[in-house]
């Protein structure tokens, strides 16, 4: 042993006992600590912990409605520039058309509509208009929507905290969710559930058309979002929105009760205290996907860029109002079609099965060596425990989610990571057969047989690679662990059980080698 580096098995030491810190939160099993170190474990997947399992597609024909709204909005208006009165509008899935009492300068309607509009067809025929929304536009909107809906889905399952959700693509428009142990799970589909559009109108105190019910030009009516029988009548066009919002917080007013501080950007903060300093004396409605939440009198001009919601809010619902307001609006609504509940039973039941598979497997491989090796099949052995410590505790660092299909990469790993002992050992027996001594057979055993380790498991490396880039869920898990622990037997072959044999070979130098 006087002979061997320092700088191997110092390396060597230092790996295991980091090793062996990183794997103790996972055996300890720690829940909800706020401890960095604690928190440092794998985390059961959804077959394993049991939680949600929702579907989700995302409406875009919405996003179509509300392109055919806004056409209707400016052709009426090019119209009245015109002085032309339309008879009758109609609106399909795609398609709106405008029928005129007469056919005069609709050629100048559709020249003024196709130099602010793109990707619309427009024909004229007699007195008619009409406007479709070319298919071209429609997959660009339809596209735009889910992957902007995807990463706006992903920051409100972090902000409420659920660890190591899976979330993906799922079809053309659709978006699938694993939660592993979610509590609350109704909780988690009203907060993915709700458009969280939010928009600041100035309110319009004509009481009379709110009376009759019916919204002039540029207006609309729109309820309470506490109670539906108080209507409000405002702007249609908003002042400021959601989009320019650059944080939101929960917090409480002393006369309010529990509230919603928000902030906005440079823009939002211009277009608010314009809005503010231009209305004093008026009411400003906030409207969070079609309700009003509160419509305070503008009392002063907010330059600051700063505001507050106040409204009858719980403590948890002004908390998910600023987790909703802060990962920003969907751009069109999300339908729950699929959902599924995976109990904790299950799990536990999974759980014990691939401990089962894991320690026979391990046990079996354990007796198989000694069987063939003897004392060198102890030294295997002890790899091999050091292989799974170090599986453990990367996975643990890396923050891991720990699947069924991640249970079968590790117990196939048990069966690979003697691979490279038996290769060395079968080395060291030719060279014993060639009359070699004992250390330049254990010298040349090692040198030949790591060419072959590297090549075996680069290759294994490689198909792993392979499976994590084109593969979905489970089989990324599966890759992960099947990688890991490819790297850990390579090191634990060619360092550790290296280091073991020549620490035998130092008390047992005159000893005969028998494998």
């Amino acid at each position: 042993m006087k002979t061997y580096p320092i700088w191997k098995w110092s390396i060597i030491f230092i790996v295991l006992i980091l090793a062996i810190i990183f794997s103790l939160p996972t055996f300890l099993n720690q829940t909800d600590s706020e401890n960095w170190y604690l928190n440092k474990k794998i985390n059961l997947g959804l077959d394993l912990q049991g939680g949600s399992y929702l579907l989700l597609e995302v409406k875009s024909e919405v996003l179509i409605s509300e392109q055919l709204d806004n056409l209707n909005d400016i052709v009426r208006q090019f119209s009245r520039e015109e002085n032309i009165r339309i008879q009758n509008i109609i609106t399909n899935r795609d398609e709106i058309i405008f029928e005129y009492f007469n056919k005069n300068k609709l050629e100048k309607i559709k020249t003024q509509i196709n130099s602010q509009f793109r990707n619309l067809i427009i024909n004229i025929q007699e007195n008619i208009l009409s406007i479709r929304i070319n298919e071209t536009f429609k997959e660009s909107i339809q596209e735009s929507a889910i992957k902007q809906s995807l990463e706006i889905v992903r920051r409100r399952i972090d902000e409420s905290g659920t660890k190591e959700p899976l979330i993906q693509r799922s079809g053309k428009n659709r978006i699938l969710l694993q939660l592993p142990g979610i509590k609350n799970p109704e909780r988690i589909k009203d907060l993915i559930g709700k458009t969280a559009k939010l928009t600041f109108h100035i309110v319009d105190e004509d009481i009379k058309s709110l009376s009759e019910n019916r919204a002039p030009f540029g207006r609309m009516i729109i309820s309470d979002l506490i109670d539906n029988n108080i209507k409000y009548l405002v702007e249609k066009k908003s002042r400021v929105g959601g989009e320019n919002l650059v944080d939101a917080k929960a917090s409480f007013d002393q006369t309010e009760g529990h509230a919603v501080t928000f902030r906005f950007d440079t823009t939002g903060a211009q277009k608010f205290g314009k809005t503010t300093s231009d209305n004093i004396g008026k009411r400003l409605a906030v409207i969070l996907d079609g309700y009003v939440i509160t419509a305070p009198v503008i009392r002063s001009a907010i330059t600051g860029g700063t505001g507050v919601i106040t409204g009858d809010f719980s403590s948890q619902e002004a908390s998910d109002l600023a987790v909703l307001l802060r990962a920003g609006a969907l751009p069109a609504p999300l339908d729950i079609i699929e959902e599924r509940s995976v109990g904790a039973g299950l799990g536990a039941d999974s759980i014990s099965a691939g401990k089962i598979a894991s320690i026979t497997g391990l046990i079996l491989v354990c007796i198989f060596m000694i069987l063939f090796y003897g004392p060198f099949g102890i030294i295997a052995n002890i790899s091999l425990i050091a292989n799974l410590f170090l599986i453990v505790s990367l996975l643990s660092l890396i923050g891991a989610t720990l699947t069924l299909p991640g249970i079968a990469g590790i117990v196939l790993t048990i069966g690979m990571a003697v691979d490279a002992n038996v290769l060395i050992f079968e080395r060291l027996k030719e060279e014993l057969k060639k009359g070699s001594k004992n250390l330049v057979a254990i010298k040349e055993g090692f040198s030949k047989a790591i060419a072959t380790i590297l090549d075996a498991n680069i290759t294994t490396l490689i198909a792993a690679f392979l499976l994590f880039v084109f593969g979905s869920g489970p089989i990324k898990g599966f890759s992960i662990t099947l990688s890991l622990g490819v790297l850990s037997s390579m090191f634990t072959a060619i360092m550790l059980t290296n280091f073991l044999v020549y620490f035998w070979l130092s008390f047992n130098k005159n000893k005969v080698l028998k494998l």
